[in-house]
């Protein structure tokens, strides 16, 4: 990777971030995991889906899912950036004249499908994948879950018929930031070896450091891993990443903030000293 295509991606993260903060002011959003995948979801916007604004209607783009529907902050923070909706509308999140809020929802440029009950868009995703093969397509479909979100058996049912169809079109990304909630996965059902059960399932696996833009490069370039096998990417992330204040903490999972200190988190955010977010944050635990 190129250090200006670096320092592109970077500049990118950080204003993403900026909108998460700023969505956790008037009723709040999942800021520990939004913030656990802005490095992700703008590494694939940059340098790796093939959709824009003007082809994201097109048949021949490729398909992104969030399937952890709960970290669409930073999906809604990463489309704004590409230009698929203006910048202003995420000043409406959670307003009844608009549709940002909580989940994805297709009304919102760039979204592709509704998610929230986690679980449930893997299976969606690999459907568009098998309907890609079928018309004898050559676009991607990538989907990110949570790793918590992997406790639920449909992900595995989908697993079993993705490799059963040999969908090497398919991609799952698994957001690794090691919390579920308000709780560590390995806490509370353990999840490794995770790479050695999608193998199992018959996937091809790797793992990434869900936060270094080269290290992602070198893995995102290789897909697909094998002919004739889905794609598992275990992204390694740190939950609350950017914020040393809020990073790792099991008590910033859902966050509603006051302005103060979504001010005083956008200043740590550009190097400024560790906000203190105490005194009006209303958590949800």
């Amino acid at each position: 990777m190129t250090a200006d295509t670096r320092t592109t991606l970077s500049a990118r993260a950080l204003r993403v971030r900026e909108r998460i903060v700023r969505m956790s002011a008037g009723g709040g959003c999942f800021i520990g995991a939004s913030l656990s995948c802005a490095d992700l979801i703008v590494f694939l916007y940059g340098s790796v889906l093939n959709v824009t604004p003007e082809t994201r209607s097109s048949a021949d783009r490729d398909y992104l899912f969030l399937s952890k529907g709960h970290d669409v902050p930073a999906l809604y923070g990463t489309l704004a950036d590409f230009g698929f909706f203006d910048e202003t509308r995420l000043a409406n999140h959670l307003s009844a004249h608009d549709s940002i809020y909580w989940h994805p929802n297709r009304a919102i440029p760039g979204v592709e499908f509704h998610s929230g009950s986690l679980g449930h868009l893997p299976a969606v995703a690999m459907g568009v994948a098998m309907e890609i093969r079928m018309s004898g397509g050559a676009n991607r479909v990538f989907v990110i879950a949570g790793d918590g979100e992997l406790n639920e058996g449909s992900v595995w049912e989908a697993a079993l018929v993705a490799a059963a169809q040999k969908l090497d079109n398919l991609v799952l990304v698994v957001d690794r930031n090691e919390f579920q909630a308000n709780v560590r996965t390995e806490d509370l059902v353990p999840l490794e070896p995770i790479d050695a059960k999608f193998a199992a399932f018959g996937w091809a696996t790797a793992r990434v450091d869900g936060h270094d833009f080269d290290d992602m490069e070198r893995c995102f370039s290789r897909l697909p891993f094998e002919r004739g096998k889905p794609s598992v990417i275990v992204a390694n992330t740190v939950r609350g990443k950017g914020l040393a204040s809020m990073e790792r903490r099991a008590d910033r999972w859902f966050v509603a903030l006051g302005r103060a200190e979504v001010e005083a988190l956008i200043e740590e955010l550009h190097g400024g000293v560790q906000a203190a977010v105490t005194s009006e944050a209303r958590i949800v635990r």
